[in-house]
């Protein structure tokens, strides 16, 4: 057998053969299996042509329309010819012109032919990747890099309660400064969401991702924009820029800036919060149903220049979650998790009189709900020195989660969610020292909801979703003062933070392949503070690319 020297000529080779195939009209029955095989390999080698846009689709269709009517005209000829009762003659002459058609494919042993089969993909791919980068011009890395994104068009309107304190009384009560600008006018808002995301495949065990995203620079639980031509040019900043290495199929360590890495919902952490820092998760399957995973990390929350003028230090969050997660017979699963949150260096501490030794103790971010105290106390009777304030509690967080995921109505899910947290450092002895104030014990939390629908609207990120998906949910939130950060919490219930209960409603409805809308009512009220009662309704046109 004659060996094909060039990619080019194979896929030739194999384009012929196939038109040839489908013409024949007649075959030995030893040969019929060599010939349904190569049959089906020519045409998946078409349709890679067509694909690659080597050949059109128009052209491809008209070969194959061809190859089929002269196998057809063949075999009815051919027919005709024995029922007519012609003669010796013409039916000699009938058979030696279907002999020229008929191609004669000697026996191929099943190793060899795939052998064969996969040599000839494999060079006709590295052929076309070839031809498609001098035609589009293209390197050869663009084909280790996929794009994404979504648009978020959002209306929101935030009512507030009519026995609300004013927001000048709220930000002056130094014990728990409310950071607030509106606390009693109906506010009303066009905003929009754009993210721009890229992934990296670097090698078999390296990757990587960017992702630039709207909203202000300051903050980071909302990618938010307010609509509005005054205001000039919309912000677009990089939110995400990391590595992930998989050293094994079970072990993930990723490292830079990136998404939430712990199983977890919005009363701890804002669904759009990013984490900086370093991360491990290791997922081992147990058995058939059992599968376990653990999550660590250590994330900066706040690089702080020390020196002796400047005794604050830096900023951390050490974390651990581990859990298990088992799955039924038909698909329906649980899942359980317990998680510790370790924040250092997050409490203020008092400056020493005459100097501004623990400004940086300050944090850097804050929405509104955590006792705090102006840490600039010893200072406030100076000239030019004003109020600082920093937080009353250290936060060392207990945070238990559990899921129930049925499928009895598959597709539709049905699922239970519940999450409980508590703040095991505070101390109130240790509070009245370094703040000179006496707070109260306000340091849990729990939540708990009712999701049912399909999975695509399942957890924090919205996955594809086809046309006519849907989802409801339902849940109560129940958050104390001093139970997380109110930095990082949830920014949209009582318009972000802590000290806050009430119910909320969610809805999603695709109105075609990932294309959806969706509604969210919040309703929150203080739980211990002066009121400030706010109503949240989020009314959005999502489109995901």
């Amino acid at each position: 057998m004659q060996t094909l020297n060039t990619p080019l000529k194979r896929t030739t080779v194999a384009v012929w053969l196939f038109t040839q195939l489908l013409a024949t009209g007649s075959a030995h029955a030893d040969e019929r299996e060599s010939l349904e095989q190569l049959r089906a390999t020519t045409t998946n080698l078409i349709e890679l042509l067509v694909q690659e846009g080597v050949l059109s689709k128009q052209k491809a269709d008209t070969l194959l329309q061809k190859a089929a009517a002269d196998a057809k005209a063949s075999q009815e000829a051919h027919q005709a010819s024995q029922q007519a009762g012609l003669s010796d003659d013409v039916k000699n002459e009938v058979n030696k012109a279907m002999d020229e058609k008929t191609v004669r494919v000697q026996y191929i042993p099943q190793h060899v032919k795939q052998a064969m089969r996969e040599e000839i993909e494999h060079n006709v791919m590295e052929k076309l990747n070839y031809k498609a980068g001098e035609r589009l011009g293209v390197p050869e890395w663009i084909d280790r890099i996929s794009f994404h994104g979504d648009i978020r068009l959002r209306g929101q309107a935030d009512r507030f309660a009519d026995e609300n304190e004013d927001f000048v009384e709220l930000n002056d009560d130094l014990t728990r400064s409310m950071n607030l600008n509106n606390s009693s006018e109906e506010r009303r808002r066009a905003r929009v969401r754009a993210r721009l995301a890229a992934d990296v495949h670097i090698n078999d065990w390296l990757s990587g991702g960017l992702q630039f995203v709207t909203g202000l620079l300051n903050t980071p639980v909302t990618p938010n924009q307010t609509e509005g031509m005054s205001q000039g040019k919309y912000q677009f900043a990089l939110d995400r820029a990391f590595l992930q290495a998989k050293p094994a199929e079970w072990a993930t360590v990723t490292g830079g800036r990136f998404a939430n890495p712990f199983m977890y919902t919005d009363m701890l952490w804002d669904p759009d919060l990013a984490f900086d820092g370093v991360t491990a998760t290791f997922t081992p399957k147990i058995n058939d149903r059992l599968t376990s995973f653990t999550t660590v990390g250590a994330f900066p929350l706040e690089e702080v220049e020390s020196s002796s003028l400047n005794k604050a230090k830096d900023k951390w969050l050490y974390s651990v979650q581990t859990g298990l997660k088992w799955t039924a017979p038909n698909k329906s699963s649980v899942k359980m998790a317990l998680a510790y949150h370790d924040f250092k260096n997050v409490e203020g501490q008092l400056n020493t009189v005459g100097l501004n030794d623990f400004d940086g103790t300050a944090p850097a971010w804050r929405q509104r709900g955590n006792n705090t105290f102006d840490i600039n106390t010893n200072n406030s009777g100076t000239p030019g020195q004003g109020t600082i304030i920093g937080l009353a509690s250290k936060f060392e967080l207990i945070n238990f989660m559990a899921q129930v995921d049925l499928m009895n109505f598959d597709p539709v899910h049905v699922t239970f969610t519940g999450d409980y947290v508590k703040n095991i450092g505070f101390n109130q002895n240790e509070v009245l020292q370094r703040t000179g104030n006496l707070y109260k014990k306000e340091n849990e939390g729990y939540n708990f909801r009712v999701d049912v629908g399909n999975s695509s609207f399942l957890g924090p990120y919205v996955q594809n979703v086809n046309a006519h998906e849907w989802q409801v949910s339902l849940g109560y939130k129940y958050l104390e003062a001093d139970a997380v950060m109110d930095g990082f919490t949830d920014s949209n219930f009582r318009l972000g933070g802590t000290d806050a209960k009430g119910w909320y409603v969610y809805s999603n409805y695709a109105i075609d392949k990932n294309a959806w809308i969706s509604g969210r009512y919040m309703s929150a009220d203080t739980i211990s503070g002066k009121p400030f009662s706010v109503d949240v309704l989020l009314i959005d046109l999502n489109a995901r690319f």
